[in-house]
């Protein structure tokens, strides 16, 4: 931006016709991480060629939930928007927990070094039997 252009900013409080505070950030955040998910969502099934949920989109959907439960509740103070928002953390933080087990539980291939869920028995990237390190009777 300009310098002229900088200095309307600060002399009138409004950027794009928006007038700026800290709720309004706090606001735009909680939105910037919810349309954000989505694009981590897309490029980790991409990348991996099949649909994928990585934790970082979880990460993203709890932070932006907290952001807009706080906007909602001391900034507009709106019960249908503090509603829309008051319980939807608890499946965020679920489903942190469930990626965080599973991935505790997961087997590396020997052949590849990819991570596998512990009930496959085989690698899903190079289809190397998965041997049980530990012995059943």
């Amino acid at each position: 931006m300009t310098d002229w252009s900088m200095l309307a900013v600060a002399l009138s409080g409004k950027f794009l016709g928006i007038e700026w505070h800290t709720w309004k950030v706090i606001g735009w955040v909680g939105n910037v991480c919810f349309f954000s998910r989505f694009i981590v969502q897309w490029y980790a099934s991409e990348r991996r060629q099949q649909v994928v949920i990585p934790s970082a989109f979880w990460w993203l959907s709890l932070s932006g939930c907290l952001c807009l439960l706080s906007y909602a509740t001391f900034y507009q103070r709106d019960s249908v928007f503090i509603f829309a928002n008051a319980f939807s953390w608890i499946p965020y933080l679920r489903n942190l927990v469930i990626h965080k087990r599973s991935k505790r539980a997961s087997r590396a291939c020997v052949e590849c070094g990819i991570r596998s869920p512990a009930q496959a028995s085989y690698c899903a990237d190079c289809g190397t039997f998965l041997r049980d390190t530990e012995k059943r009777d």
